[in-house]
């Protein structure tokens, strides 16, 4: 097994409600993909192999990072469509979606508690399909030779954390909830399985003049 870098997405539209309106770079975004590129590079880090999904943000933080060519990108590294799901709770069981950030501490965990009951209609996946996903994705990555970087979304690298650490539903979403944009996260395979070893760096924003850019929406 190779180690895993998992990379969220930079900062994508903040004022979105739906899943096609969100999946672009605020500029932003686009900045915080070329500084931690440069950091990259700075630190000589070695990456043979680069995936990512095939959502816009995915592929423009890849690009901004410097990679565009080398890069494979696969669908199962796509987020959970969780606008769409939060609608649906919305429609289905009067659970309002909220205006603010902190009202997503909340109404995260419901949403994904909901989702893996089977309560929520016409899901656009079911929870076991997104798990199964993830794993089979991460599993065949892991299964090259050289370490991987894959820019994903923060679903799915919570997904995978909850896989490596047998978490509830509760501390995934908390763990979902705290990953900044640009944000990286390494598993490590240690007696055949992986284990967290680096989780929500951002060296590349770490100068106090970059501080405002240590975002997570």
């Amino acid at each position: 097994m190779s180690h895993i870098t998992l990379i969220r997405h930079g900062q994508a539209n903040t004022e979105a409600r739906d899943e096609h309106s969100y999946d672009r770079l605020s500029d932003l975004g686009h900045q915080q993909a070329a500084w931690l590129g440069e950091h990259l590079r700075a630190s000589g880090a070695s990456h043979p192999r680069i995936y990512c999904g095939t959502l816009t943000r995915h592929i423009e933080t890849a690009a901004g990072m410097g990679y565009t060519e080398e890069v494979v990108q696969d669908p199962r590294l796509n987020e959970m469509e969780y606008f769409t799901l939060a609608q649906a709770m919305e429609k289905q069981h009067g659970l309002a979606i909220p205006q603010e950030r902190e009202g997503f501490i909340a109404h995260l965990p419901q949403v994904l508690a909901a989702w893996a009951e089977g309560e929520i209609d016409d899901a656009p996946e079911s929870w076991s399909d997104f798990e199964t996903r993830t794993q089979a994705a991460l599993s065949e990555i892991a299964a090259g030779e050289g370490p991987a970087l894959v820019v994903t979304s923060g679903g799915l690298i919570s997904m995978a954390m909850r896989q490596a650490m047998m978490l509830e539903i509760t501390g995934m979403a908390r763990m979902a909830l705290a990953i900044m944009n640009t944000s990286m996260h390494r598993l490590f395979p240690i007696g055949g399985h992986w284990s967290p070893v680096l989780f929500n760096a951002v060296p590349h924003l770490e100068t106090p003049d970059r501080h405002f850019a240590q975002t997570h929406l």
